[in-house]
């Protein structure tokens, strides 16, 4: 009998463990779910009748040929080449990530192919043991990725502009775009900031950086007030001293922005929606068109950024982290 009661007593005992396990399991369930949800950024439009997607809240810019870089790139596109052992694009893709993207458009063109069969359909990765402890893992939901193909459809790349009014249709309203061939790992695709522009009237907020040598001259001024200026290029017949003047006053845009969709629609672009026909198009002249309406925001980053447009400066950033990883 007494040995019974011992036995009931111990069962009872480990159900009321189980319950207090299973009860502590679905408490952190619950805040991880919550803290994934503070994080991240919710598309202004919902799924079409049918069930069709999100719209994404950011595109990844990774169609072009890299001509600069051959012969790296005669292989594999520019985007995909081994940045400090990962592809150069996955940088941005993890910075989007930690910043509570969860739909994302990456366009494709040259050997386009090799992107959608690296990444696949989800991102789930994000993991950088330079930027965040092992415990943040949970909070960061995975990515969904689509690709717009211009490669596939238009037999090359589209130009900047060309190619986010093609993939525009997949687009929210607000969204961020970056270069797959820029190496920024610090920055931080802000919530906050992508609240804060979509309240804004402007229509466009770029991050500027100080001038790298290959950039001196710098391509938009930044008003005190945080505007973007279109700030003409000294002209080469100008003294020297002034040419330095104007160029101080200039800085090198970062390829990483947000914008909203009036921006790529009429009276702004004059390129058909979804750009069936394949426009190429550059960027650079609709911001100075907007910035002389002051409809363009920018912010200084000052963080560590590369414009990975040749086999040296790849090396280079490679070669430091070797000397960095050396004990």
């Amino acid at each position: 009998m007494c040995r019974a009661t011992f036995v009931l007593g111990v069962l009872a005992s480990l159900a009321r463990t189980a319950r207090y396990q299973h009860h502590k399991a679905g408490e952190r369930l619950r805040a991880t779910l919550e803290n994934m949800s503070k994080h991240v950024i919710h598309a202004d439009a919902t799924p079409k009748q049918g069930g069709g997607p999100l719209p994404a809240t950011a595109l990844l810019l990774a169609a072009g040929r890299g001509e600069r870089m051959r012969p790296l790139t005669d292989a594999h596109p520019k985007p995909l080449l081994k940045v400090r052992d990962k592809p150069l694009m996955q940088w941005a893709m993890e910075g989007m990530q930690r910043g509570g993207v969860t739909q994302l458009v990456i366009n494709t063109a040259w050997l386009g192919e090799q992107i959608p069969q690296h990444f696949g359909a989800q991102f789930v990765g994000g993991a950088d043991d330079h930027m965040q402890d092992a415990s943040s893992l949970t909070s960061m939901a995975p990515m969904q990725l689509r690709y717009s193909q211009e490669g596939v459809d238009f037999g090359g790349a589209l130009e900047t502009a060309g190619g986010i009014v093609r993939a525009l249709p997949q687009l929210s309203d607000v969204f961020w775009v970056a270069a797959g061939d820029v190496f920024a790992p610090e920055f931080v695709f802000s919530a906050q900031a992508f609240e804060r522009f979509k309240a804004s009237p402007q229509l466009a907020h770029i991050w500027l950086v100080p001038n790298p040598a290959h950039n001196l001259q710098g391509d938009f001024g930044l008003s005190a007030d945080g505007l973007a200026l279109n700030v003409p290029k000294p002209s080469p017949e100008a003294p020297t001293n002034e040419a330095q003047t104007v160029a101080s006053q200039r800085y090198t845009f970062s390829t990483i922005a947000l914008y909203k969709r009036a921006f790529f629609e009429a009276p702004w672009c004059n390129i058909p929606a979804g750009n069936p026909q394949g426009i190429k198009a550059p960027l650079a002249p609709m911001l100075r068109q907007a910035m002389d309406n002051q409809k363009v925001s920018a912010s200084l980053y000052e963080g560590p950024w590369t414009d990975v447009g040749t086999p040296e400066r790849l090396a280079q950033l490679n070669q430091t982290f070797k000397t960095h990883l050396r004990p």
